[in-house]
């Protein structure tokens, strides 16, 4: 399996295939090698900066003679006309990277400050947001670090490190506890020590899932608020809660309030704006 570096790195790679293929010819039309420069890092909205360190990595990885001043790194509160960082050296570099640069920076910085706002929502609560799947093809590490750089938690990176017994499991299992036990049973086979969770989309699975136990989550799929403090009552601690579906910004306090350990929400990086940045030359 490809470690966390390793995912990114090939995302880099096919970052750059895709935006320079054969090669930058307008810059290499017109930029000698030999000429050097510096670009800056101009923030024009405020929010939660995310992907300095990416942009590190990036830059490093194109070529590693650039050098990167940072003055604001990832997580700190910007406003308008802050500087996060300069990079200076090769120009044919530095037109060639960024792009790219740009694009992680405003891309991060937007599921960041979305990430803090739903965070800052909950506070006071023991309730924490979390990510979901519903990310970017190929671009889910650098987006759920964006959310919890932003303050917000991350679910599970994808189908490997976590076991999620949704409606579809269910059905095809045969019910909830074929599922339960399937999966219980599946590892204990391979030695593994994933957590279990299971969604539930009304009481009467609920019910079945308390009877018949062994699992580590529950996920209260599209209650309303009065069902989802019910449920809240029902599990009485006997393991973790989740919320999830229909639930928005303005009803997310109202869901926590109930007493939910978390609350995954789609919106976290499926339908952010980026946050307003630009990468010019330092003349």
């Amino acid at each position: 399996m490809n470690t966390p570096e390793q995912l990114t790195d090939e995302l880099i790679r096919l970052a750059f295939a895709e935006d320079i293929g054969d090669g930058d010819h307008t810059t290499l039309s017109c930029i000698p090698p030999s000429a050097r420069g510096k670009n800056r890092l101009l923030v024009k909205e405020d929010g939660i900066l995310a992907g300095v360190d990416m942009a590190q990595r990036i830059v490093r990885y194109f070529d590693p003679e650039l050098q990167m001043a940072i003055f604001l790194p990832d997580g700190t509160e910007v406003k308008a006309g802050d500087i996060a960082f300069t990079v200076e050296g090769r120009v044919q570099s530095l037109l060639q990277t960024e792009r790219l640069v740009l694009n992680t920076m405003q891309r991060m910085s937007g599921i960041a400050t979305t990430a803090h706002r739903y965070a800052k929502q909950l506070e006071g609560t023991h309730t924490q947001v979390l990510d979901t799947r519903k990310t970017t093809p190929g671009m889910r590490i650098m987006e759920k670090e964006a959310v919890r750089i932003g303050g917000g938690g991350n679910h599970r990176i994808g189908l490997f490190d976590m076991i999620l017994l949704k409606d579809n499991h269910v059905d095809f299992a045969g019910g909830i506890e074929q599922a339960i036990t399937r999966a219980r049973s599946y590892l204990k086979e391979k030695g593994k020590g994933l957590k279990i969770e299971i969604e539930v989309r009304n009481f009467d699975e609920l019910d079945e899932v308390l009877r018949t136990g062994g699992i580590d989550r529950i996920m209260l799929d599209n209650f309303n608020i009065a069902d989802t403090c019910e449920a809240v009552r029902r599990i009485a601690g006997r393991c973790e809660i989740e919320s999830s579906g229909g639930i928005t910004f303005d009803t997310l306090r109202n869901y926590a309030d109930c007493g939910v350990d978390y609350i995954s929400a789609g919106a976290l990086t499926h339908s952010v704006k980026s946050l307003d940045m630009s990468l010019k030359a330092v003349q």
